[in-house]
C-alpha cells in the first residue's frame, strides 16, 4: 500500500502523467530538455543514496538522511494562521473534504501506527492502537483550526527521535519549539529549493518504499494476496490511488467475506496410543472410532454461515453413513467438537453463536434423530453455553448427559451407550 501511495504522489510533484501517451510526448521533447537539470537533479540523488548507505555503515550519522526529506519546496516565513473562520459546509465543498479527508486520514493512521509499533517492538514494548487513533484524531481536529499539516507519525522524524534517544513526548514539544523558530526566522533560506531537488526526494522515497522482495514472498506465501496487492498497485498507478485502493480494499472485503461464510469445518480421528484428535485429512494415520462421527466446527456460528455449515454437517454424515455400512455397522453418534484443538498454539473453536446458528443446530438434531443418530457437544465456551441453555437445546432437545468437556469422554459414553444398546439386543434375542 505504501509503495502505491509513493507512486502516485511521487507522479503527482515531479509532473510525470501516468497517460503513458503523454510519457512518450514527452520522450520525443528530448531536444528541449536541459542538461544542466539533469546534472543537479542527479547529484542530489547521489547524495541522497549515498547519505542513506552512509547512515547504514556509521549510525551515529543517521540525521544526514533523516534531514533530507526535510527541505521540499518554498517555505513562508512566519507561524501559520487560524483557519477556524474558514471552515465552509458549502454542498460543493463537502465532497472534496469527505473524499479527501477519508483517504489521507487512513494514511495517516496506518502509517502512523505501523511506525510506533516497529519502534516498539525494537524496545520490546506495547502500542495500544486505539489508543494512538485518539491521539492523532485529537490532534489533527485540533491542527485543522490552525492550517496545520496533517498530523501522523512520519518516518523521518519518528526515526531522528528514535535514534537520538528520546523516551518521553517531552521530545515532540521540543522539535515543535524548533520548527517554531526555523519558520520564524530561517525560513527564507529554504525558499529557492530546486524543483530537481524535490523530484530526487521522491525519487529515492518510492524506491526505498517499494520492496521488491515482499512482492515475492508474498507471492511465495499467498497467491491471493498478491494479487490484491497487484490489483493495488496497478490501479493506484495507471488511474488514481482512490480507484487503487477501493479495489484492494474491496477485495480484502470480499475474501474476508468467504472466510465467514465458508468456515473450517473437518473430521476427527484418533492418534493411535493417545487421548489426541486430528484432522484426518493432514493426518492420514488418524482412526475412526466406529459407529461415532467426530466433527470440528472452528468459527462462530451466525446468520452467515448456518446454512452452509448445515449443509457440511449433513455431507459429512451422509459420507460416513455410506462408509460405515461397507464396514457392516451404523452410524449412531455425532459428537460436535465446539472447543477446538490446538495446532501450532492457534486455538480453533466456536467462540459465539446467535439464534440462527441454534436453530441450524435444532434443524441438524431433528434430522440426524429420524435416523437413530443422537448428537453429543464436546467443551463448548461459557458464552455459547449459556445461549444453548437459554435456548433450551441441552436441556429439552439433547439432554444434560450429552455434553462433555473433552472428545475422549464424549468417545467413552458413546461406546459405552453402544454396548448396552448390544447387549439390550443380544438379551431379547
Amino acid at each position: 500500500m505504501s509503495s502505491c501511495v509513493s507512486v502516485t504522489l511521487g507522479t503527482r510533484e515531479m509532473g510525470v502523467c501516468r497517460n503513458p501517451l503523454k510519457i512518450m510526448l514527452l520522450l520525443k521533447c528530448m531536444n528541449q530538455w536541459k542538461w544542466q537539470s539533469f546534472v543537479l537533479g542527479v547529484c542530489f540523488l547521489l547524495f541522497l543514496l549515498s547519505s542513506k548507505h552512509l547512515r547504514k555503515k556509521k549510525p551515529n550519522l543517521f540525521w544526514v538522511s533523516a534531514i533530507a526529506p526535510f527541505m521540499v519546496g518554498d517555505l513562508k516565513k512566519g507561524i501559520n494562521p487560524l483557519s477556524i473562520s474558514l471552515l465552509t459546509f458549502h454542498e460543493k465543498h463537502i465532497n472534496a473534504a469527505v473524499k479527501a479527508g477519508l483517504l489521507s486520514g487512513i494514511l495517516a493512521l496506518a502509517e502512523g501506527i505501523a511506525v510506533g509499533r516497529s519502534l516498539a517492538l525494537i524496545k520490546n514494548e506495547q502500542v495500544d492502537g486505539n489508543k494512538e487513533m485518539i491521539a492523532f484524531g485529537i490532534m489533527n481536529i485540533a491542527g485543522s483550526f490552525t492550517s496545520c499539516y496533517l498530523t501522523t507519525g512520519p518516518f523521518s522524524k519518528s526515526a531522528v527521535n528514535f535514534h537520538a534517544g528520546c523516551k518521553t513526548p517531552m521530545s515532540n514539544v521540543v522539535m515543535s519549539v524548533c520548527i517554531m523558530l526555523v519558520l520564524l526566522f530561517l525560513a527564507p533560506l529554504f525558499k529557492y529549493t530546486p524543483l530537481v531537488a524535490l523530484s530526487a526526494i521522491i525519487i529515492v522515497a518510492m524506491v526505498g518504499l517499494i520492496k521488491v522482495k515482499e512482492f515475492c514472498h508474498l507471492y511465495k506465501v499467498d497467491k491471493f494476496d498478491f494479487f490484491i496487492c497487484m490489483v493495488a498497485f496497478v490501479g493506484v498507478v495507471f488511474f488514481t490511488m482512490v480507484i487503487g485502493l477501493s479495489a484492494s480494499v474491496g477485495l480484502s472485503v470480499v475474501r474476508a467475506l468467504l472466510h465467514v461464510a465458508r468456515p473450517i469445518t473437518c473430521k476427527l480421528g484418533s492418534i493411535a496410543g493417545s487421548d489426541i484428535f486430528r484432522d484426518v485429512r493432514h493426518y492420514p494415520h488418524a482412526r475412526n472410532i466406529p459407529g461415532v462421527l467426530v466433527l470440528q466446527l472452528g468459527s462462530p456460528i451466525y446468520f452467515v454461515n448456518a446454512g452452509y455449515l448445515r449443509e457440511r454437517i449433513l455431507r459429512w454424515v451422509e459420507d460416513e453413513e455410506n462408509a460405515c455400512k461397507i464396514d457392516g455397522h451404523d452410524l449412531q453418534y455425532v459428537v460436535f467438537d465446539l472447543g477446538g484443538t490446538t495446532k501450532f498454539l492457534l486455538i480453533l473453536r466456536v467462540t459465539s453463536m446467535d439464534n440462527t446458528g441454534i436453530g441450524m443446530l435444532v434443524e441438524v438434531h431433528k434430522g440426524l434423530e429420524r435416523k437413530g443418530i443422537r448428537i453429543a457437544l464436546t467443551n463448548p465456551r461459557l458464552e455459547v453455553t449459556e445461549k444453548l441453555v437459554l435456548f433450551g437445546f441441552i436441556k429439552d432437545i439433547i439432554g444434560e448427559e450429552w455434553v462433555f468437556l473433552t472428545i475422549k469422554d464424549a468417545i467413552t459414553a458413546c461406546r459405552y451407550a453402544l454396548q448396552r444398546s448390544r447387549s439390550k439386543e443380544e438379551g431379547e434375542v
